[in-house]
């Protein structure tokens, strides 16, 4: 089959520039915005080339049509493809909106976090921690925000998989009261063989602020943390 597509290039050519700034227009919007734009106009071009070789085919040799309700056919699959994703780019936006709102009503709780930070206060500070496995010995090393060693604390439980509760007085290894704020805890747990055993602490303190970003929810904890609200462990 011959097709005259002189007349269909050149009204093709026509409508491209007449289409062209609302191509470049779109490119300042969203991905899903460009991509519909773009869609139009390449279905516009496509129309316009099936009326120009309609009007200029052989009339002996006929142009079989099949082939071109076979193209609309795709057309019209990339275009619900384009709008399938606008609408999913619409639902994680509100998705996000909820998560802000769930987030925002942590501020003044009470959690659980994993954080190596307890935080002295009125003479008592408090944490948690859960071995990966049993443990023969078991003591932690409480620092300062220096590194400096302020108590070692031994003899403590070995079972393994559970959290167990861990707390200090804020006294000192030379039996002296320390200042209130915020220290480290590290565990040091050995095996009957003497190989270190994993482990992870969880104090407990309150939410001081939420901040939000395109990444994530992140919330600013008393201790002086700020962890992804995916690092709550529980909320009191």
């Amino acid at each position: 089959m011959t097709i005259d597509t002189t007349a269909a290039s050149q009204a093709a050519a026509g409508t491209t520039g007449q289409t062209s700034g609302t191509s470049s227009s779109g490119s300042s919007s969203s991905n899903a915005q460009t991509a519909a734009n773009q869609l139009g106009v390449d279905y516009n071009n496509f129309l316009t080339l099936l009326t120009a070789q309609i009007q200029n085919q052989d009339p002996l040799q006929p142009m079989d049509s099949t082939q071109f309700v076979s193209q609309l056919a795709q057309l019209s699959q990339v275009e619900q493809a384009v709008q399938t994703n606008s609408n999913l780019e619409s639902l994680k936006t509100t998705a996000g909106s909820i998560s802000g709102l769930v987030s925002l009503g942590l501020v003044g709780r009470t959690v659980t976090v994993a954080s190596d930070k307890m935080v002295l206060a009125n003479g008592s500070a408090a944490t948690s921690y859960k071995l990966s496995s049993d443990a023969s010995s078991v003591s932690a090393t409480i620092t300062d925000g220096s590194g400096n060693v302020i108590k070692t604390l031994t003899g403590l439980p070995t079972t393994g998989g559970v959290n167990t509760p861990l707390s200090w007085d804020g006294i000192d290894d030379n039996g002296q009261k320390v200042a209130g704020g915020t220290y480290h805890v590290a565990i040091n747990a050995k095996d009957a063989s003497g190989q270190t055993v994993s482990y992870s602490t969880y104090p407990t303190t309150t939410v001081s602020k939420v901040d939000f970003s395109a990444t994530g929810d992140t919330v600013e904890l008393a201790n002086g943390d700020q962890v992804p609200v995916s690092q709550i462990v529980s909320i009191q």
